[in-house]
């Protein structure tokens, strides 16, 4: 995994926790990929760290620069298209918490 390289804060995340249903595909890596092209060019999106372990739990960090461009995002239609599908058919749990990063450090 590479880490991302933010601005100084304040900025914000979007973290989204699944527990996938399965491990098949059913379109989800598809899906998963055009999301990830899609998202790159969105004003204010800064950029996106994704874990998955190998029982189905996921963790994904995305990163914006302002409240409203998250908004804005969350309003896109295959993004909205990819919520409904993941609701409905790859994911058993999810929960989605957005945060303003006030503080960073690290080694990166």
């Amino acid at each position: 995994m590479n880490f991302c390289q933010t601005p100084k804060p304040p900025y914000y995340a979007v973290i989204f926790t699944t527990m996938r249903v399965n491990n098949s595909s059913d379109g989800y890596n598809e899906m998963a990929e055009k999301i990830d092209q899609m998202v790159k060019d969105q004003p204010g999106y800064l950029g996106m760290e994704s874990v998955r372990d190998e029982n189905g739990c996921g963790i994904t960090a995305c990163y914006w620069s302002d409240a409203a461009s998250i908004s804005k995002w969350k309003q896109n239609l295959a993004h909205q298209e990819a919520q409904t599908k993941g609701m409905s058919d790859w994911y058993e749990d999810y929960f989605l918490r957005v945060a303003k990063v006030e503080r960073d450090y690290g080694t990166v």
